[in-house]
């Protein structure tokens, strides 16, 4: 007879992040404000009895007590459901996640009902993007409505999305001044690995302030990503050089408007990653852009 595998709950994002509880026995737990909970989490999202979780053996359920922010498993708030392996529950500023008993790292970890941590002020939501990836993290934040500045640190750089109320009203990638929020955006979706933190509101001006809801931003910009994946092995290297040919033979007048205004770029900054960066249009139209312009032989590699 095969024994049921026991679950465990896993904190991936807020002051618990790394502690687990495994599910061994029947029971509940209360998770809110109060200094008499189970779990305490001690900040302004969360209510004092916020939310109750019961385990008998294999099923966990999971109730919100009339929060006032509410309870959220996998970007839908809820009021009662049942939980099972990989859902992930937002509570505050807190993520946790249903595993498997066995996949817990192998050193004992503080289990999150200890008095010592639940006295300490979440000071904010952080995690890493491999544990949860950044679509999850936007439609949690989305859904809650919550406002602050998410900052995403990667190989490819930091990227900060400032948000209201759940709505992106701005993006930006440090060091990239001429690339547009909308399409700082999109490039934010591709990074797989890497740190968030969900940082206090900016209050200083906006420049150029959009208002985007995050299920636009996850349609749009998931469907140029699958597309533009499928484009990758066929284009250059960011660090490729793009040359117009001598002499140029093709007319130009058989180009359309993107592809002569990608020319022109390429023309006047020759690198491909340059050439992303300063066209107007979308990353996937300016490669596609690109491809028309090396097919018909207007530019080269090299």
């Amino acid at each position: 007879m095969t024994t049921a595998r026991p679950l465990a709950l896993r904190f991936i994002s807020g002051k618990f992040q790394g502690s687990e509880y495994a599910l061994t026995d029947s029971g509940e737990m209360l998770v809110g404000r109060s200094g008499d909970v189970q779990i305490v989490l001690s900040e302004d999202m969360v209510s004092r009895r916020h939310a109750r979780i019961t385990f008998d053996g294999q099923r966990i359920t999971i109730e919100d007590l009339g929060s006032t922010n509410g309870t959220f498993v996998n970007g839908e708030k809820i009021k009662r459901c049942d939980l099972k392996e990989g859902d992930r529950v937002l509570i505050g500023s807190s993520i946790f996640k249903v595993v498997y008993a066995d996949q817990a790292p192998a050193n004992p970890r503080r289990r999150p009902n200890d008095d010592s941590l639940g006295r300490t002020q979440a000071r904010t939501m952080t995690g890493a993007i491999e544990e949860i990836p950044l679509p999850d993290v936007l439609q949690l934040l989305g859904t809650s409505k919550k406002t602050g500045v998410l900052v995403v640190h990667s190989a490819q750089g930091t990227g900060r999305m400032r948000m209201r109320k759940g709505t992106i009203v701005h993006v930006a990638i440090d060091g990239l001044v001429t690339v547009g929020p909308l399409k700082c955006a999109y490039r934010m979706l591709a990074w797989t690995q890497g740190t968030f933190e969900l940082e206090p509101a900016d209050e200083s001006p906006i420049p150029g302030e959009i208002d985007l809801a995050v299920h636009e931003l996850l349609m749009e910009g998931l469907r140029q990503l699958d597309e533009h994946n499928h484009l990758r092995s066929q284009l250059p290297d960011l660090t490729a050089r793009l040359a117009v040919p001598h002499p140029l033979l093709p007319p130009l007048r058989d180009l359309s408007p993107l592809e002569l205004d990608t020319f022109q770029v390429a023309l006047n900054d020759p690198i491909f990653g340059t050439v992303l960066d300063k066209s107007a249009a979308s990353d996937l139209d300016t490669s596609r852009a690109v491809l028309r312009l090396l097919s018909g032989g207007y530019l080269k590699t090299g």
